[in-house]
């Protein structure tokens, strides 16, 4: 079985349903807000799109339109679909350590004046705010749609993750004033 990336996966996900060409999957991501939950840059696209024909999970024949130049449109194979199938029940199955810049920042951290720290948790804090409202918005916005659920879980699950971690953040600046008796 061939093992691809999450952002192989994004890109084959989109495939799954039906054969798009390379702007239709970028206007399918903007549709999808998917870059709120997946990191597909525009140009990568087409890298992608080539990796996967390599490993033959999708194929490609150019498709002529009317007055406009001949697009490529990329099909998924069978083999694709069960690539597919398979990292899908492993992303759904396991727990694997995600990597945060924020961890990086919190290693180095004794490098800061205790005040500088917890300015900056505090601005923290603020930006994971706004990113709650959003989300919260977002939330609310696909309840009114009758969304399936799956597609309400991309906007609630990180809604949970980040408020666990704000009150996360908020105890640890109480814990830095304390022992800086700040």
């Amino acid at each position: 079985m061939t093992r691809i990336s999450d952002l192989e996966v994004a890109i084959l996900g989109l495939l799954y349903e039906e054969p798009q060409y390379g702007y239709q999957i970028e206007k399918t991501i903007e549709a999808w807000g998917m870059r709120n939950w997946t990191p597909i840059g525009f140009s990568s696209i087409y890298y992608v799109l080539k990796k996967l024909e390599k490993k033959e999970l999708v194929t490609s024949k150019l498709e002529k339109v009317e007055g406009k130049p001949s697009r490529k449109v990329f099909t998924i194979t069978s083999s694709g679909k069960s690539t597919m199938e398979t990292e899908l029940r492993d992303l759904l199955s396991w727990n694997k350590k995600l990597i945060s810049s924020f961890d990086l920042g919190l290693a180095y951290l004794n490098y800061l004046k205790p005040r500088e720290v917890i300015n900056c948790l505090e601005n923290y804090v603020e930006s994971a705010q706004g990113r709650i409202k959003f989300l919260e918005s977002s939330v609310k916005t696909q309840e009114k749609l009758n969304a399936p659920y799956y597609v309400v879980a991309l906007f609630s699950r990180p809604l949970a993750v980040l408020k666990t971690e704000v009150a996360w953040v908020e105890q640890f600046i109480e814990k830095i004033k304390k022992e800086e008796n700040l």
